[in-house]
């Protein structure tokens, strides 16, 4: 398992080496001037050429990117050409709002989409299995900000049981907090569980009609034990794979979401860093996302054996 998980994390590396190089480049290929950006328009050429020497724009591509690479490995990922805050902290402001967002839809979706797919695929071809698919179809058909629009007006308008937008730390209370991400994470959570539960379900009627889900049934197992303890195991691959996939979308960050219920999330401050060309935060956002689809899909990769047998390292 440790030669796998090594062999894996090296693996890593050169991804990330080809994504720093596609970003360096792609930023310092487009136009637009970051000089022009940070002085204003009522900048003079010699500030301009000031700002530009002062910021390592007049340096060969090869030393900029030398120069850029060995800040980030130091952990230094510049300073936001705009807010001239460091893009490190930044970052972490608004890391948490995102993150904890994620973490409860995820958990919502998997214990809501996961019984409904095995039990789809148990009463394949019946009004429960109609129902479930018809509910996935309409996950995947409603834009997200109708879905949390819809829920806004009937929770917090009319019922008023929730406030409308906002964000609160759970630091300031799990009351407070849990007020004001239930209905985001409720609106994500739609997409996701459609998702996870159809994939769940395609994943269970395959296994369900291997042999050995036969034998247990033969043998008098109970419906329950073969259905979670058999073939769920043996399904859970796929249904790993798109949980990990969503988990890494939504710590990305989701910008509709963010921006229907105002909550302060690395969505809306990438989108925010795009108008208004901040380049160290936009490299900073790109480097970020891709980490966190390696460590997600190496973490998914390792989690094969946990629920996989006849996968071994």
């Amino acid at each position: 398992m440790f030669g796998y998980i090594l062999k894996r994390v090296l693996a890593t590396i050169p991804v990330m080496v080809i994504v720093a190089i596609f970003v360096f480049l792609l930023l310092r290929l487009t136009p637009g001037d970051p000089a022009a950006i940070l002085a204003g328009d009522a900048a003079t050429p010699a500030q301009l050429e000031r700002i530009r020497d002062r910021l390592g724009l007049n340096d060969p591509l090869h030393v900029q990117f030398v120069t850029w690479a060995g800040q980030i490995l130091r952990g230094d990922l510049g300073t936001s050409l705009i807010s001239n805050t460091s893009v490190s902290g930044m970052i972490a402001d608004r890391l948490g709002p995102t993150l904890n967002l994620a973490v409860m839809t995820i958990v919502i979706s998997v214990l809501l989409a996961v019984p409904m797919g095995v039990i789809a695929a148990w009463r394949h071809r019946t009004w429960v299995d109609f129902l479930v698919m018809s509910f996935s179809v309409l996950g995947f058909s409603v834009p997200v900000f109708v879905i949390g629009y819809i829920l806004i007006q009937i929770f917090a308008i009319e019922l008023r049981w929730v406030p409308v937008q906002g964000y609160k730390p759970p630091a300031d209370g799990i009351g407070p907090f849990l007020a004001r991400a239930i209905l985001p994470a409720l609106t994500l959570a739609t997409i996701y569980v459609a998702l996870i539960a159809r994939m769940t379900r395609a994943s269970m009627l395959e296994v369900l009609g291997e042999d050995y889900i036969r034998t247990a049934r033969a043998k008098g197992v109970r419906e329950n034990v073969v259905l979670f303890r058999h073939a769920l195991r043996n399904a859970a691959v796929p249904i790993l794979t798109i949980i990990g996939t969503g988990f890494a979308l939504l710590i990305s960050g989701v910008v509709v979401t963010e921006s229907v219920f105002n909550i302060p999330g690395i969505g809306r401050l990438t989108v925010d860093a795009i108008l208004a060309r901040d380049y160290p935060v936009i490299q900073a956002m790109i480097l970020l996302t891709a980490g966190i689809y390696v460590v997600v899909n190496l973490a998914v990769d390792i989690s094969y054996s946990l629920f996989d047998p006849r996968i071994r390292y």
